[in-house]
């Protein structure tokens, strides 16, 4: 079976940068950082999490509770008990066009006998967070970033993502068309080539993969190579090299395409991207 999500963290990494292992008590508010989300392990204590709503999420077990995108958030917890945490930043290539961040919800939550796949890298973070061997921090933070891998798998074979990439990558069939995209960006893909690689007819391949993933299989393709591309244009790469890359004719080309999906030109594009948070 290919891999699902190799070519996308190969692409667009995701960095975790550990911030807090022990106890949080009473009231903790923790603001929004630009281009990153958060990954909180409860791991014992019980906590009222607000998200600017009426209603709390209550947490009285085990827990993890994951941020793809920048949202505030207010941890209260008791005064003097408090419950202890394991804390770290995420930081997703590319912020909220991430196609991960992007494809997830704005926060989920889960308990943590509900991961039973996690637990070996559960045990070794819980364990370093108690240690204090040299490395430590660096160590939760791979330990954390291996994680994040985890949760995916998790998440798509139980089903929890009901829309878009993700439960397009946890479909049996689609799978393979959009790791075929993935792969090989460059390519040109006519429907009928996907529907082989997803083993599917023409007429069910479009119109599942319209219902899964929510476009038709030609969106989501220039979606993803305007993704690679805006990912080159941050780290300066020339866009002559860019549209040879992802399969577009030309600059001139590329540039129509990257101005009808972003509504900017590269060169528009690039300056606002670097001039921002």
């Amino acid at each position: 079976m290919a891999d699902r999500l190799a070519a996308l963290f190969a692409h667009f990494a995701v960095r975790a940068d550990t911030f807090q292992a022990g106890p949080l008590c009473g009231v903790n508010t923790l603001e929004p950082q630009a281009g990153r989300g958060q990954l909180h392990l409860v791991r014992e204590g019980g906590v009222a999490v607000h998200h600017g709503t009426a209603t709390p999420l209550c947490i009285d077990e085990p827990s993890l509770l994951l941020y793809p995108r920048p949202l505030a958030h207010r941890f209260v917890t008791d005064v003097e008990h408090g419950a202890s945490f394991l804390c770290a930043h995420m930081t997703f290539d590319g912020g909220a066009s991430h196609p991960i961040a992007a494809a997830l919800p704005d926060w989920i939550c889960l308990p943590l006998k509900n991961l039973p796949s996690c637990e070996p890298v559960l045990t070794l973070l819980f364990a370093e967070a108690e240690a204090t061997h040299c490395g430590r921090q660096l160590m939760l933070n791979r330990l954390f970033e291996v994680l994040m891998i985890w949760v995916l798998r998790e998440l798509m074979a139980q089903g929890r993502v009901e829309a878009g990439m993700l439960a397009g990558l946890a479909h049996p069939r689609l799978r393979g068309a959009l790791v075929a995209m993935h792969d090989l960006p460059q390519r040109d893909w006519p429907l009928e080539a996907l529907a082989e690689a997803a083993g599917m007819s023409r007429t069910v391949f479009a119109n599942t993969f319209r219902d899964v993933v929510g476009c038709t299989p030609g969106a989501y393709l220039q979606r993803w190579r305007i993704g690679l591309v805006q990912k080159g244009l941050r780290e300066g790469r020339a866009l002559k090299h860019l549209a040879d890359d992802v399969g577009y004719g030309g600059e001139a080309a590329l540039s129509r395409a990257f101005r009808a999906h972003t509504g900017q030109s590269p060169r528009e594009w690039r300056k606002a991207a670097l001039a921002g948070p």
